[in-house]
């Protein structure tokens, strides 16, 4: 492998050396099963820190383009045989324990998958935009808008998208709607009735529900450890399937560019069938930089791409949007363009300028360095866990899974947790077709502090000890 790092150019070291590699691998330069120089070896011929190559290497395995072998080194991994071009320049919600009264109350330690630290908030800067809007108002921010949502707006997130999770889109194919339910439901008008889906188990159990109220025919797909098994959708004859590659709930498992593939050259075997990418949790990831978007590596238009605000900023900013292919765009406008839009104009512009000035970009580094060390935190706590418990999911995201290795069942570590003051979440609550043998709860650390961390931690020793 021979290459030059130009560091004057763009990008920083790591990433050159991660996309050099990711090409080669792209191009077939670097077969399937080919050997990688040690992380030792390329740091001293680029004469770079090892830890460089280290990270350069992190985000490729994460990615699935490279594998590592115990005591071997690392490989290129075999892609999908599919095209490809040079590439340009999940709602929160509280969800009840089965079988266990919830925990509430002065006391109670909740390691709540779902809630985010707002102690990071930027109140005055919000306020100043907030106050700048209404200032310069005049009255067509009082007066209807596009039924997207405001143009401006919707280029802000294009561009937004585009730069950081890769996301390939005009402002006309974004829909801006009040939350993912909302636009749910709007999708469900776009794909038409009785579509039959495919859906993760476990997955994100509310917009299971959702289609459940849509009367969608719905198949569940068990996974391993890549996700969604993508040869299993041939035999449920669906047109859709619902998926979170990037940062999957309830799991964490983070899709590879192999089983990604896989899915994009089953949505594009026939006509009309679709990937809804719920890019869940997709900011938070605290090694390397983020996984691109599925959408980014979609060359057929069969990705339906939907994200939100609501855990990056705050869940009272109800903002959300979809990402249509450019099909659907123009059933979308000749048959639902009449939805107006429902989100106010003055949250759109507050929006758009939060993002336009830089103020979001900086919000989610303050946040990124806020959770990584509640991150770091939980997981050195868990040290004296791992005799009794796997630890997974720890990759990305604001919760940890853990399980019993001694084969407790789930209901019993959380009504042991609940004795002990403290509410988890049991992987079954994500399940929709029910596992007997459930050993795994969750464990979230984003609306807790480092103070509550420990002491949670501290408190299911307790419970947990045998």
């Amino acid at each position: 492998m021979t290459f030059q790092l130009h560091p004057e150019g763009s990008g920083c070291l790591y990433e050159q050396i991660y996309e050099h590699i990711r090409k080669e691998i792209k191009e077939g330069k670097l077969l399937a099963g080919e050997r990688l120089p040690s992380t030792r070896a390329l740091a001293e011929y680029l004469q770079v820190a090892r830890s460089t190559v280290d990270y350069a290497y992190g985000q490729l395995l994460s990615e699935g383009y490279i594998e590592s072998r115990p005591c071997k080194g690392y490989y290129a991994c075999a892609l999908e045989e599919m095209p490809w071009t040079e590439e340009p320049g999940g709602e929160t919600g509280a969800q009840t324990q089965s079988g266990v009264p919830p925990l509430s109350g002065e006391g109670v330690i909740d390691f709540s998958p779902y809630d985010i630290d707002m102690t990071g908030f930027p109140f005055s800067v919000w306020k100043k935009i907030t106050k700048h809007i209404l200032t310069c108002a005049n009255s067509d921010l009082f007066a209807r808008g596009e039924a997207q949502g405001d143009y401006g707006l919707r280029l802000t997130i294009s561009r937004y998208l585009h730069s950081s999770r890769g996301v390939n889109c005009r402002p006309e194919q974004v829909i801006v709607g009040a939350g993912n339910d909302y636009l749910l439901l709007l999708l469900e008008k776009i794909l038409g009735r009785h579509v039959r889906i495919a859906m993760e188990n476990p997955t994100y159990k509310r917009s299971y529900r959702i289609f459940q109220s849509f009367s969608y025919p719905i198949s569940t797909v068990d996974m391993d450890e890549w996700g969604m098994r993508a040869d299993r959708l041939e035999r449920e004859n669906v047109s859709a399937v619902y998926v979170m590659p990037s940062h999957q709930f309830p799991t964490g498992t983070v899709m590879p560019i192999g089983r990604r593939m896989e899915l994009l050259r089953w949505a594009a075997r026939e006509p009309e069938r679709y990937l809804i990418e719920d890019d869940y949790d997709s900011e938070f990831r605290f090694r390397g930089k983020p996984i691109p978007a599925l959408q980014a590596s979609d060359r057929h238009g069969r990705v339906i791409y939907l994200g939100t605000f609501s855990k990056a900023i705050a869940p009272a900013i109800r903002v959300s949007f979809l990402v249509l292919p450019e099909s659907l765009l123009e059933k979308y406008l000749r048959e639902c363009g009449f939805y107006s839009c429902t989100v106010s104009r003055i949250d759109q512009s507050i929006l758009d300028e939060f993002i336009r000035e830089g103020y979001f970009e900086r919000h989610l580094n303050k946040m990124r360095k806020i959770y990584r060390a509640k991150h770091e935190l939980l997981l050195n706590l868990l040290q004296p866990f791992r005799e009794e418990f796997d630890i997974s999911g720890e990759n990305a995201g604001l919760h940890l899974v853990l399980t019993s290795r001694g084969g407790s069942a789930e209901r019993e570590l959380v009504r042991r947790a609940a004795e002990q003051g403290v509410r988890v979440y049991g992987l079954s609550e994500s399940m929709v077709e029910e596992a007997p043998d459930s050993a795994s709860v969750l464990l979230g650390f984003g609306g807790l502090s480092g103070a509550a961390i420990q002491e949670g931690m501290e408190r299911l020793g307790q419970a947990w000890k045998q």
